[in-house]
């Protein structure tokens, strides 16, 4: 029963008990990304300032939890963002990047000069490169800094996504996309 409760409240990216009043369509979405599946622009999550409960309807300003039935949207949230998650993925908010991130804020750790963050064994053990992730994935031309892929960053310091670099890899090509350098270390 549990599980088709949860199932209920969730999309194919997020499971919540409340959507998002979309302000650049006025439309109601489970989550940004059925938004951006759906419409021809993308949506600013920070820009949203209602949401509708999925329990019992009431639309309503963002906040943690319903104002009229009382359950709590996620489990997990975030007010800046305007993210709400059931799921437990080691959510944390990172102020430097300004987005939530997953799998742990204990795991990671902000450069300020790569302006991103990253694994905490990269801490004092990396090449830095100015906004990093503020950037396309020289591969699939997707926006890196608020991907939900893992990331690949070579020794040369140039980033990509984890699954365009093995998609590179098994193709045969060993070279950096943007600098040329070798892959191998």
């Amino acid at each position: 029963m549990a599980a088709a409760l949860s199932c209920a409240f969730s999309c194919n990216h997020y499971q919540r008990k409340c959507k998002l009043v979309t302000p650049c369509c006025n439309k109601i979405y489970t989550c940004r990304f059925c938004h951006d599946e759906q419409e021809s622009h993308t949506l600013n999550r920070k820009a949203v300032k209602e949401v509708v409960c999925m329990v019992c309807g009431e639309r309503q300003d963002v906040r943690y939890n319903c104002y009229s039935c009382e359950v709590k949207f996620g489990k997990y949230y975030c007010l800046e963002c305007n993210l709400f998650d059931d799921e437990d993925k080691g959510q944390f908010h990172c102020e430097g990047c300004g987005i939530c991130r997953v799998g742990g804020g204990d795991n990671f750790f902000h450069c300020d000069v790569c302006n991103m963050c990253l694994s905490i064994g990269m801490l004092g053990n990396h090449k830095c490169v100015e906004n990093r992730s503020h950037t396309d994935c020289p591969i699939c031309m997707e926006d890196m800094h608020s991907s939900r892929s893992n990331l690949h960053i070579p020794k040369c310091g140039h980033l990509l996504h984890e699954t365009c670099f093995q998609n590179m890899d098994k193709a045969g090509h060993k070279l950096c996309p943007i600098c040329k350098d070798s892959f191998k270390v």
